[in-house]
């Protein structure tokens, strides 16, 4: 575990380096953490107890960002992820449904802010891809968890990266 805490400790140090200015929008998206698979007919499991702490991990890597937003898909796995950073930043989770979003009304929607977008290993790619205007992302295997997208739009263009954090 101590690896994974240092990898959590090394990215906070270069997220915290974006503006938090008006002008600047930055987003972070994130798969949900391990869901739960004792009962493979569930469509809408829960997380296992990795998963409740690899949202917990979330939360302490996000440490330094103070998102003004936090979007979710509207499963029990995806809210669980999300709730620590969102409890910690007063916020309340907005749902969104990948499948019916506008891209272009979503960005306008949250321009000039820090947001925390929790997804699944196919939707996520497919949002960052929309955010970016690039096909550059892959779905996730489902094996994955620490995929962390950002994605940060100004005036002088859009920068993005992918990064493991575990």
């Amino acid at each position: 575990m101590k690896s994974i805490i240092l990898l959590f400790t090394l990215a906070t140090v270069s997220m915290t380096s974006y503006a938090q200015a008006s002008d600047v929008t930055v987003y972070y998206l994130i798969r949900h953490a391990e869901k739960d698979l004792s009962n493979l007919s569930d469509k809408n499991p829960h997380l296992d107890s990795v998963g409740r702490q690899r949202a917990e991990h979330w939360k302490t890597l996000f440490n330094d960002v103070s998102f003004d937003a936090v979007y979710s898909t509207n499963y029990y796995r995806t809210i669980e992820t999300a709730q620590p950073t969102a409890t910690k930043n007063n916020l309340d989770i907005t749902f969104y449904d990948p499948r019916d979003i506008d891209i272009e009304t979503f960005k306008k929607a949250t321009e000039g802010k820090i947001v925390l977008i929790v997804g699944h290993s196919n939707t996520i790619p497919k949002f960052a891809n929309a955010l970016i205007g690039e096909n550059e992302y892959i779905e996730i295997d489902e094996s994955i968890y620490g995929h962390l997208y950002v994605v940060k739009i100004s005036k002088d263009g859009i920068e993005h990266s992918l990064e493991l954090v575990d």
